[in-house]
């Protein structure tokens, strides 16, 4: 785990601004959630964006099942560390495509839980589609908002929460926090660590109505329970102490995710040379 937080800030940052310095990019592109993960990403861009003169568009995403605090979080996150900051609605967008999407839609529980997964994932494509449409108009790119506890347990849509450049993901969520609370302790701007620290104490969610909280979804009290699991089997994938436990149980279903797409090797089609 990080013990020097002000070193690994700094480093963020000056991996971000090497790799805009050497691209063309113009702006930088985030969706905020009202949650900590974006929350971190938009307090460790904005320096960087003011130091290479590069324009931070902040957008919040809501369709339906988003609740009032996370969108008012979203809302202070993306006015205080952003250039510009909107709202956009797309539950109208997403109630006239899914009946064409849904094979079943007609005839489909509403309210099981299969389903409301599958909602899930289209809400996740579209505001995934909002924000590479944002990122061509403003000749810029998206930035990721996973963590590597997250990457490791598939807790994400494939093909929906996406983006260019990952500042987080090789942090765990325990770690996010961690470093979200060193920010808080040391942004200048008030308001801005106000808004960071809202996400913080806020009941993680993915916004997309599937559970009333991301750990629900997990099966697990804490974050700091889902990192330690998670690291104490990948030092030892043969501990019985944890090999069925939810967590690695749900890490080891969700291993197509990390290998996507996944491409027969072309040895195993063919003993010829490619040429």
């Amino acid at each position: 785990m990080i013990q020097n937080y002000k070193s690994a800030v700094k480093n963020i940052q000056s991996e971000l601004k090497k790799y805009m310095q050497k691209s063309p990019l113009q702006s930088l592109v985030l969706g905020v959630s009202g949650g900590i993960d974006s929350a971190l990403c938009a307090a460790l861009a904005r320096p960087v964006c003011e130091e290479t003169g590069t324009t931070l568009h902040c957008r919040s995403i809501t369709i339906s099942t988003n609740k009032s605090e996370e969108i008012k979080r979203a809302e202070d996150i993306g006015k205080t560390f952003g250039h510009n900051f909107t709202e956009v609605n797309l539950s109208e967008t997403f109630n006239d495509i899914i009946p064409g999407i849904a094979e079943d839609f007609e005839t489909v529980d509403k309210n099981e839980h299969a389903y409301k997964i599958r909602q899930g994932n289209v809400k996740a494509r579209l505001r995934m589609m909002y924000l590479y449409d944002l990122a061509a108009k403003y000749k810029g790119m998206v930035l990721s908002t996973d963590n590597y506890t997250e990457l490791l347990l598939g807790f994400w849509t494939l093909h929906g929460d996406v983006g260019d450049y990952g500042m987080i993901q090789n942090l765990w969520k325990t770690e996010v926090y961690a470093m979200s609370r060193f920010l808080v302790d040391n942004i200048e701007n008030k308001e801005q660590a106000k808004a960071l620290d809202a996400c913080i104490d806020a009941v993680p969610t993915d916004g997309l109505g599937i559970t009333n909280s991301d750990l629900d979804q997990i099966g697990a009290s804490s974050y700091e329970e889902v990192d330690t699991i998670l690291i104490q089997y990948l030092k030892n994938q043969n501990d019985n102490n944890v090999l069925n436990h939810k967590v690695v149980k749900r890490k080891l279903a969700s291993e197509f995710k990390r290998n996507n797409p996944y491409n027969i090797p072309r040895n195993k089609i063919t003993d010829e040379p490619y040429f």
